[in-house]
């Protein structure tokens, strides 16, 4: 036997934050060292953080990233670390993966396939590196091999797939098979997204079997720079075989997960393979020699089974829950804000906002500890004062009800439930005066009185906007972050008052539709997440039917009698923006999706998802950012871009008509039933 033990590093980096992503490297190398691994894999460009965008650009953070990699050498003794960072060569940039062996920088292997698509834009700012050259790199006071290449580490063979280099078709671990390698390391910055970590189990788990290598997997962690969550994946396979997954969505700054792998058995397993043929004639090129001495291992038991809620019936909801949390735990860190200010209607957008605030704290206490949630919050003044997770919600959350006469005591009463489940501070103020004062102003000017009848839409919209600057004045005067509230069922088709209930700097719940935030929402009423709790206080949320609650109260106002139902709406979002459909199609579709809806009515609502969604595409440009959660997201700024303005699908809208039209003529004429 050969064994050898390889540790995957996860790290939550911040991008430009030289001091802090260096402590957080150096901690995995002691945490690894510890455990007795030789090789620890790191993530992708994990020394300037992954997000940096423009400033990747910047000869100083070139520079400075230069300068942090030499300062980890000296640390690295008796180690193989693989670190990553941007590389200028010719004029170009490059995404690289550093090997650093014993204190020695070996050499450094350039991303191949840059991620381009979804909230990727890596080919803004690199150039992918052309296969099969090898070239020398002069930096600081040195030589070093950069390019396709890979290292012979005391006999053991290092080669690199960073990232995308997995999720391609021609991926570099054939090439490395066919060279002998015996370990793959695959450095990552992959984005959170529901059911991704699957993807990555199988193309971990089918590169060691298919490459006859052990494989090991490190993915960033946490809310790196605002938008995307990365759930800090960690995978160790061999031969097709997981020996250890490590927990995601960790509150720690690093983890580090080990196993150990046997080089032998490895090799053995490749040779009995009929389909591998050697490259033989050009085995040697590109390989870096380097002199390292592997330490006496003995065989380790298999890493710990993944967590519980992993296998989960409700896989999704707990996926949600981890993921906001966390991502809302490193914003609040990383933008130094006092706590968080939610608006609180009495409608399930804005309780779920306040729940997932409740379930951040509880979970950073539960993973953490108390003490050491308050020392990194210690720029909160007064925090430390707090006892337990729920004298912390209190301080850090605080709730307004802010009601205005088309108000119902229901949802005051949900409010103050929701309130008291999740240990907020709650305060209660009426609007309706200023509401007054903005309807009597503008009805001088335009000498006539507003009505309901004329003037429906901005009578509601102004309700709305009245609450906005109270609601911003109390979280300037706590130094708080203000959450808005808008879902994206409502973000599509703009149903949301711009600098109202859009008001705020952060919008946890805009990637995500408003039926799973109501199914979501019964799960945690019921059930909650394992290891959590539930949350009982959300039960006169969930028996109401959503509303806006701005049309006077005898009119019963509905969010889904304004719109259509959640289900339909959410159907044709899917198919319009998502599958990029039009509108014959998405009713087509609709009809085998709905057949209990008349066409009529069918057509009817799918020519008011995309007149609402081109006459709103101004209101998605200015939302709050979000967190990216799915391959449906409809934030302009990553990842589904449109035209502010456009022709409307007026020419496909006709189209439309005329195709019911007929419909309805020959269902009346077989006497049929539309």
């Amino acid at each position: 036997m050969f064994l050898v033990k390889v540790a995957a590093g996860v790290l939550n980096q911040t991008p430009l934050d030289w001091d802090a992503n260096r402590a957080h490297i150096l901690g995995a190398i002691h945490d690894a060292r510890r455990a007795g691994a030789s090789i620890l894999c790191l993530p992708e460009l994990c020394i300037t953080g992954y997000g940096c965008e423009d400033a990747f650009h910047s000869p100083a953070v070139q520079r400075t990233a230069w300068e942090v990699l030499e300062s980890l050498l000296p640390q690295t003794q008796g180690m193989i670390v693989s670190v990553g960072l941007p590389v200028m060569f010719q004029n170009a940039l490059f995404n690289a993966a550093a090997l650093l062996v014993d204190g020695r920088l070996a050499g450094l292997v350039p991303k191949r396939f840059l991620a381009g698509d979804g909230i990727h834009y890596e080919p803004r700012w690199f150039k992918p590196w052309p296969g099969r050259h090898q070239v020398v790199l002069r930096a600081g006071a040195g030589e070093y091999p950069l390019g396709d290449i890979f290292f012979d580490c005391g006999g053991v063979r290092i080669g690199f797939e960073i990232c995308e280099d997995a999720w391609v078709a021609n991926r570099p671990g054939s090439q490395l098979a066919l060279k002998g390698v015996d370990v793959i390391l695959n450095p990552s910055a992959s984005h959170f997204a529901f059911g991704k970590t699957e993807i990555r189990r199988r193309f971990v788990l089918e590169g060691s079997r298919a490459f006859g290598t052990s494989y090991v997997y490190g993915n960033l962690l946490g809310n790196e720079a605002g938008r995307a969550i990365y759930d800090g994946d960690a995978m160790i396979a061999s031969g097709g075989r997981m020996l250890a997954y490590g927990p995601r969505f960790s509150f720690r700054p690093w983890r580090v997960t080990c196993a150990v792998v046997d080089v032998e058995l490895t090799r053995m397993n490749r040779a009995r393979m009929a389909s591998y043929q050697p490259d033989i004639t050009t085995a040697a090129r590109g390989c870096v020699p380097v002199a390292f001495s592997f330490p006496r291992q003995q065989p380790e038991p298999e890493g710990p089974p993944v967590a519980a809620w992993e296998n989960s019936t409700h896989r999704k909801e707990e996926e949600f829950t981890r993921a906001v949390r966390l991502g809302l735990w490193d914003y609040l860190r990383k933008s130094r804000s006092r706590g968080f200010v939610v608006s609180l209607s009495g409608g399930a957008d804005s309780a779920a906002t306040a729940c997932l605030v409740s379930l951040m704290v509880e979970g950073a206490v539960q993973e953490l500890g108390l003490q050491e949630v308050l020392c990194r919050l210690d720029y909160i003044p007064h925090l430390d004062q707090a006892r337990n997770a729920a004298e912390l919600t209190r301080r850090l959350l605080t709730c307004v009800y802010q009601s205005t006469r088309n108000s119902s005591r229901t949802t005051f009463e949900a409010a103050r439930a929701v309130a008291q489940e999740v240990h907020a501070r709650f305060l209660h103020w009426d609007v309706e005066p200023m509401v007054q004062q903005y309807l009597q102003r503008v009805s001088a000017a335009l000498e006539r009185e507003l009505s309901w009848q004329r003037d429906d839409l901005a009578l509601q919209n102004i309700q709305a906007r009245a609450r906005a600057p109270g609601v911003w004045l109390l979280a300037n005067v706590l130094g708080a972050l203000l959450l808005s509230t808008s879902n994206r069922s409502e973000a599509a088709v703009g149903y949301a008052t711009m600098d109202g209930d859009t008001a705020g700097g952060l919008c946890p719940i805009a990637g995500i539709d408003k039926a799973f935030l109501r199914r979501w929402l019964r799960w945690l009423e019921a059930t909650g997440p394992e290891g959590g709790r539930s949350y009982p206080g959300l039960a006169l949320v969930n028996a109401q039917q959503p509303t806006a609650e701005l049309r006077p109260p005898e009119q019963h106002q509905t969010d889904e009698q304004d719109l259509m139902p959640y289900e339909v709406l959410d159907a044709v979002e899917r198919m319009a923006i998502r599958d990029k459909r039009g509108p014959l199609e998405c009713f087509e579709l609709l009809r085998l999706e709905f057949p209990q809806y008349p066409l009529e009515q069918l057509a009817q609502w799918v020519e008011r998802f995309f007149t609402l969604w081109c006459r709103n595409q101004w209101k998605r440009e200015r939302y709050a950012p979000s967190f990216h959660l799915d391959d449906e997201n409809l934030d302009p700024k990553t990842w589904c871009r449109f035209p502010i303005l456009s022709g409307g699908f007026r020419r496909e809208l006709d189209q439309l008509r005329r195709h019911v039209e007929r419909l309805l003529e020959k269902n009346t004429d077989s006497g049929g039933e539309s």
